[in-house]
């Protein structure tokens, strides 16, 4: 009787792999599938951020600029109608030197960009001129 114990647990031994062959396979393929997928993520997340990241930096240094052009143009202008003007400018520009550029994990980011935006359409309305911030796209040229 011993002798069929041991052959019977030899045949189950000897056909395991072949019966847990699909659970092996899954398991490894799972495993490499979700270390492929994590390296991926985090090269297109980086691109990603790299692409939006541009794209506010270049709104708000437009902002800041536009703010202190108009600034210096109407602090040599002596209107009535500047001091108004002149105060819609420096709450602009208190609002990008306040901006927090070197924080990627800010979490009112898109409200102060909202705020921004608003105070530029302000401004512009103000100074009775037309808002002509457009991003410009990066890939590629056009003719």
């Amino acid at each position: 009787m011993a002798s069929d114990a041991e052959g019977s647990r030899f045949s189950d031994d000897m056909f395991d792999p072949i019966l847990l062959a699909d659970h092996t396979f899954h398991g490894k393929g799972y495993q490499e599938g979700y270390t492929e997928g994590g390296h991926l993520g985090e090269t297109e997340g980086r691109l990603y951020g790299l692409v939006n990241g541009a794209k506010i930096g270049s709104e708000v240094s437009f902002y800041q600029g536009f703010a202190f052009t108009w600034k210096c143009l109407l602090q040599n202008n002596q209107n009535a109608k500047n001091g108004k003007r002149l105060k819609a400018l420096n709450s602009l520009l208190e609002i990008v030197h306040s901006f927090p550029y070197e924080d990627p994990t800010y979490d009112k980011l898109q409200e102060d960009l909202e705020k921004m935006r608003a105070k530029f359409k302000q401004i512009c309305s103000l100074l009775n001129v037309q808002p002509a911030f457009q991003n410009v796209k990066t890939a590629g040229m056009s003719f």
